[in-house]
């Protein structure tokens, strides 16, 4: 069976854990045919719809289509009119409404549209239990598929010196929360730590690290990849995320395949049992976990052995294309 794949374009300057999961599922399957879209997803100009409109057009009917949500859910008039005759499957990595900063006449239309398009098409697939049970509440669904996320296998970090190095691995948008962090991190000015803030940046948080007095300890790498994201992670201590909103959450588990521990938000899916999982926007919370991170030795021996633990139990991308696999082989011809 020659699986189509739609996804959006990559783009080096703002790598995205939705782009990373298609291309290593992609990777890790046979017969797949990659059909790569550009354009400002899910808000496209004119020419990038009609390039979608004709990718679909062109696929030959009866055959399967997985299509990334943030190419698909936007667009229902260009999608939907396919589902009688090709076997549509939306993979959402986000809802589209759940992304921060958004007005809220253009979430609401974002919305709807989600809604028609997940609606009409034959299966759903969300990476995470927790995403797939809000998707399906929210959108009426009556079955959302889960297929989560694969590790690649890591050896175990060294770490700094145990205790001061911190890593945050997102781009710095207000979803990601960096803001929670920079609060909390200056409550815990009075203790010795770094932190490396690695990812785009899409939002000026420099201008809130100056404000606390910060700068020469918040490090803001931009993206990084290859061995320079590696030795981010080989030298982290402790990886921390304070996410407003996310569906599973790539990140906790790559630092957790290295026996990184973890403190964050929003990825109870990812983290499981691996760390300590605070709530969503709270600064205090935050500030209490790293006061205890950087002062409770015993607290970190035991922050180390949930993380080696739940390192693990983490499944790998041959597992994901599997589950992908099996999802597609349940599908009606």
């Amino acid at each position: 069976m020659t699986v189509h794949f739609v996804r959006p374009v990559d783009d080096p300057a703002s790598p995205s854990g939705g782009n990373a999961y298609d291309r290593r599922v992609i990777r890790a399957s046979g017969g797949v045919r990659e059909i790569v879209v550009p354009g400002a997803w899910p808000r496209p100009a004119p020419a990038d719809r009609a390039a979608l409109g004709r990718a679909l057009a062109g696929v030959r009917d009866g055959s399967v289509v997985v299509l990334d949500g943030l190419v698909a859910c936007g667009v229902p008039e260009l999608v939907v009119p396919h589902a009688h005759r090709l076997r549509l499957v939306v993979l959402v990595h986000l809802p589209l409404a759940e992304e921060t900063g958004l007005e809220p006449a253009v979430a609401s239309r974002l919305d709807a549209a989600e809604r028609e398009c997940l609606r009409a098409v034959a299966a759903v697939v969300a990476t995470s239990p927790s995403a797939a049970r809000r998707l399906a509440a929210h959108h009426g669904l009556a079955r959302v598929h889960v297929v989560v996320p694969g590790t690649d296998p890591a050896p175990p970090a060294t770490g700094t010196d145990g205790a001061s190095r911190l890593l945050c691995v997102a781009s710095v948008t207000p979803r990601k929360g960096h803001d929670v962090l920079v609060r909390a991190l200056a409550t815990v000015a009075d203790l010795p730590w770094t932190c490396a803030f690695v990812g785009p940046r899409r939002w000026p948080v420099e201008e809130l690290i100056d404000r606390h007095g910060l700068g020469a300890r918040i490090e803001l790498t931009g993206p990084l990849g290859g061995p320079a994201l590696e030795r981010a992670y080989t030298t982290a201590d402790l990886f921390v995320l304070a996410s407003l909103a996310e569906t599973y959450g790539m990140v906790v588990t790559e630092a957790l395949a290295r026996g990184v521990p973890v403190v964050a938000s929003a990825v109870p899916d990812a983290l499981g049992d691996g760390g300590v999982l605070l709530p969503a926007g709270d600064v205090a919370a935050f500030g209490g976990a790293l006061r205890r991170w950087l002062t409770d030795d015993g607290w970190r021996r035991e922050l180390r052995g949930r993380a080696a633990a739940r390192r693990r139990e983490l499944s790998t991308w041959d597992e994901t294309a599997a589950g992908l696999a099996e999802v597609l082989a349940s599908l009606r011809p």
